[in-house]
């Protein structure tokens, strides 16, 4: 059995590490560590009812919940198998407790493809990406594919920016690649300047290593052999998981000098920024190479 706590900043704000903490104390007085896992998970999207608590392979779903409301939920439910109906989603409209969040209105018609393992994996283990095929496009485009073959793909594929003007993303690979340098980079523009604007902060907090691995299909693409990601400073959990990421990576060769024994080399730097209101490609180029005055690196 898997007690999946949110650790994303929303629930991280509101003592879902303490809870996260009473589940382990309670769970070693239950003597069930060895039989319930219990993971940090990065964002599960309903922030308004946080901190959330998910318990597999059921897929309960409670909302809102406090660090003393962790000892019921082990008596009743891990113990006893008895939901705790107090601590369940109610549906607003006919005010019935839902506990699968797959019934849930929110959550129905989302489809998540960026943000598919946000919520399932732990992002401060890299084997849990690995577990949910982290890392496989990366091989196999080390293994199988030309830099031309993944250029074609992402063409192929319909890949655009998520920005105004949705620019191909195939199309834009390309055109790094055809242009000759000494060395090139590999950009990720993580400033997040719209206000309120966190939909890049859910990935680089959640699922940071498919950050990394796309980073550097990128960089076999066009020729680049480092990366920068250009993050706001005032996103300390995504930097850290960053950090553990692009670590844990190096550690299990999937970044560095000859990436999985091939001839393809990348690796992947941190420059923080001081936070703009709109912050484009190639403002973000600008702040990553000319840097900052005090700002460390990493």
């Amino acid at each position: 059995m898997h007690v999946l706590i949110c650790g994303g900043t929303g629930c991280k704000s509101s003592n879902s590490l303490q809870i996260i903490e009473n589940f382990h104390n309670i769970l070693k007085e239950k003597g069930l560590q060895d039989e319930v896992q219990v993971i940090k998970t990065g964002c599960f999207g309903f922030c308004e009812k946080g901190p959330i608590v998910k318990i597999m392979p059921d897929n309960t779903f409670y909302t809102q919940v406090k660090p003393e409301d962790v000892r019921r939920i082990v008596e009743e439910h891990l113990v006893k198998g008895r939901k705790v109906p107090e601590l369940l989603y109610m549906n607003p409209e006919n005010k019935e407790h839902v506990s699968d969040s797959k019934h849930m209105d929110f959550y129905k018609k989302q489809i998540r493809i960026a943000l598919r393992n946000c919520g399932f994996v732990d992002p401060e283990n890299i084997e849990e990406s690995i577990a949910r095929g982290g890392y496989e496009a990366l091989a196999k485009c080390l293994s199988e594919m030309t830099p031309e073959q993944v250029i074609a793909e992402m063409k192929a594929s319909g890949l655009r920016g998520r920005g105004g003007a949705g620019f191909p993303t195939g199309l834009k690979w390309e055109l790094c690649a055809k242009n000759k340098a000494d060395q090139k980079y590999v950009i990720c523009n993580a400033d997040e300047g719209d206000p309120g604007a966190f939909m890049d902060r859910s990935i680089l907090e959640g699922d940071p290593n498919s950050i990394v691995e796309a980073m550097a299909i990128c960089g076999y693409a066009i020729g680049a052999t480092k990366g920068l990601v250009y993050i706001r400073a005032e996103y300390p959990l995504a930097i850290d998981r960053l950090k553990i990421a692009i670590n844990q990576a190096r550690e299990y060769g999937l970044l560095g000098e000859n990436i999985l024994g091939s001839d393809f080399s990348f690796d992947i730097e941190l420059r923080y920024g001081a936070g703009a209101f709109v912050c484009g490609e190639e403002t973000a180029l600008i702040h990553c190479m000319v840097g900052q005055r005090g700002v460390p690196t990493l």
